[in-house]
């Protein structure tokens, strides 16, 4: 088991790109140490399993692995957003996005699946032709449906693709998130460049009827989160960026 768990602690730190000093001076262990743990000449306590979890950043299933690993039980539960230990969060949430009306807020889980929206969302939501209960990921890779929802598809779809990876990354590494990351950049134009100075976010233009609407958003997540599917909760909100939006926003919440 200690094999194991040094096989998965060494990975890791590759993962983070962190040398053995590096990550002893982050997790306050002597690279020595850290070093016997690699390779199996020493078994780690529950403690120091839980530090190098929490110096390498690792998500809290992975940490779960590695106490696994180690002989210890899982430290990290995941509870169903409708358990009664999530009460406060869903409130939490509700408000949030209930707050940001009349503009679209989303909540997804680390896959983009739409868990909630309100009801400027909802109506936004359904003008692009998707649903609570389903995919954001899966919509935009649909084919010819960038394009068709978003006129700046080919910026946006650079930028999500990169989203993707990062977040893979941190989960080291996601199918869900490679796939649609690798499908995006099937979009991109390697020789685009943009001239002048840029713009402070790149704006989402969506195409609704005849008309188009560029709106930016902010993601907000639960910090200090200890629950696996709670750390995974992404609450995005949507603003417009100029009158028209606001207006058509408001009208959808009308």
């Amino acid at each position: 088991m200690t094999d194991s768990f040094g096989t998965q602690l060494k990975q890791w730190r590759g993962r983070r790109r962190m040398s053995q000093l590096q990550l002893a001076l982050v997790a306050e262990v002597s690279a020595r140490h850290l070093a016997f743990l690699e390779t199996g000449r020493a078994r780690p306590s529950r403690a120091m399993v839980m530090r190098l979890g929490e110096a390498l950043e690792m998500p809290l299933g992975v940490r779960n692995h590695l106490l696994d690993a180690a002989g210890f039980r899982a430290a990290y539960g995941q509870r169903t957003l409708h358990s009664s230990a999530m009460a406060p969060f869903r409130r939490a949430i509700d408000h949030m996005i209930q707050a940001h009306a009349p503009y679209p807020a989303f909540v997804f889980d680390r896959h983009w699946l739409l868990l909630d929206a309100n009801a400027t969302g909802k109506a936004l939501l359904a003008g692009l032709g998707t649903r609570i209960g389903e995919s954001f990921i899966d919509l935009l890779l649909q084919p010819g449906r960038g394009p068709e929802l978003v006129e700046n598809w080919v910026e946006v779809a650079t930028h999500l693709a990169a989203r993707f990876r990062l977040e893979s990354t941190h989960l080291g590494g996601d199918p869900v998130l490679d796939r649609a990351a690798t499908e995006l950049a099937l979009h991109l134009d390697p020789a685009r460049t943009r001239d002048g100075d840029l713009p402070p976010v790149v704006p989402v233009r969506f195409r609704i009827g005849d008309g188009v609407y560029p709106v930016f958003s902010t993601v907000a997540q639960f910090g200090t989160a200890e629950d696996i599917a709670l750390a995974d909760i992404k609450i995005e909100l949507f603003f417009p960026e100029d009158d028209a939006t606001d207006q058509l926003f408001r009208s959808m919440a009308g």
